[in-house]
């Protein structure tokens, strides 16, 4: 039999809600397929800061080494800056356990209604691969000077390396999956130094794919693009602030951020990767009950299929499906139901169970 030891950290809000959620179908699903799975919780949060000074304690990273993977809810509560939060808790994870790659399927899922009119399930279907440790997001800059003198310097910083693996493996990824076409969203138009260079690699790493076409697309027209013909694409590859704001509008045209799940990866393997939601902590709704797990429970689907159960991913991702489609099923509030997490999740559960 199969082991995997996860660490659970429910972080905020509506984390510690569908976290739970997560765990019972990703449980279900292992005893169904015969492999184990140990969870460990660590509740690290916005209130161990408020508590201790620290998002996590000193050793943190050193215990989450030695699991499989990790199992996220959600960073980030009023009270607490945004940058504190995430500084603190994800992007040390993400950087120090080398988890250069964000990927995040764009999916339109049964049963639910894309803000694009005439789009219906298979109309949307793509990746976004985002560079996920260098780029705009970096600590390199400062502030200077006061009053109308103030200067603030932010430097993006891109390495040979760290471009070419995020692009290799998009289209490794792409090849993987017989995707036909990646697409790389740029701005060499605007930003001098580093998009010209990204376009440089893009085109470079491109050649070695010859089975597979390659477009690119400024990120202004890009994001149109994603509105107005979202079918023209399969895989998109982006720098870490491109890519994050695409991840988003991808889910976005599909109707709702709430169902949508990620990745973050070490392909690797040296470390374990992170697995969580789009949404955040969603503290406007934290409390009552009605937060959506989908996006919890697909992420478990993406932690499975990393860890190599494929078939159990498969089934957990279907069974969602089964739920959505069903027009007896009762939704939560996003969606356009009154059910609740508890009530969404026992029907994942039940159709998992084939019930």
């Amino acid at each position: 039999m199969n082991r995997y030891t996860i660490a659970n950290i429910p972080g905020d809000g509506t984390g510690r809600e569908v976290l739970p959620a997560g765990v019972q179908v990703l449980s279900a699903v292992a005893q169904r397929c015969g492999f184990a799975l140990e969870f460990r919780d660590f509740d690290w949060s916005c209130e161990t800061y408020l508590a201790t000074g620290k998002m996590m304690p000193d050793d943190g990273l050193t215990r989450l080494a030695d699991h499989d993977a990790i199992f996220l809810g959600a960073v980030g509560y009023p009270g607490v800056p945004d940058h504190v939060s995430l500084w603190g808790l994800l992007l040390p994870i993400r950087r120090e356990f080398d988890q250069y790659v964000n990927l995040r399927p764009v999916r339109l899922l049964p049963g639910i209604r894309s803000p694009l009119r005439e789009k219906s399930t298979g109309d949307i279907d793509f990746w976004v691969v985002r560079e996920n440790s260098e780029g705009e997001y970096s600590q390199i800059g400062g502030r200077t000077g006061t009053g109308e003198d103030e200067i603030v310097i932010q430097q993006a910083v891109f390495t040979r390396r760290g471009t070419d693996r995020i692009l290799r493996y998009a289209f490794d990824f792409a090849r993987k999956l017989g995707l036909p076409h990646v697409t790389s969203a740029t701005k060499s138009n605007g930003l001098y130094h580093s998009m010209p260079f990204w376009d440089e690699r893009f085109a470079a790493i491109g050649a070695e794919y010859p089975g597979i076409a390659t477009d690119q697309y400024h990120i202004d027209i890009l994001a149109a693009r994603f509105v107005m013909s979202p079918e023209r694409f399969d895989v998109v590859v982006g720098s870490n602030l491109f890519g994050d704001i695409l991840s988003d509008l991808g889910p976005g045209v599909t109707g709702t951020i709430a169902v949508a799940p990620s990745a973050n990866l070490n392909p690797s393997r040296r470390y374990p990767s992170m697995f969580e939601p789009v949404h955040g902590s969603a503290p406007d709704i934290a409390g009552q009950g009605i937060a959506n797990p989908i996006g919890q429970i697909w992420s478990g689907a993406m932690m499975l299929d990393h860890l190599g159960e494929a078939e159990a991913a498969a089934m957990v991702l279907a069974a969602i499906e089964a739920v959505l489609r069903d027009p007896q099923a009762v939704l939560t509030p996003d969606l356009g139901g009154n059910g609740s997490t508890a009530v969404l999740t026992r029907q994942i559960l039940e159709k998992l169970q084939g019930r």
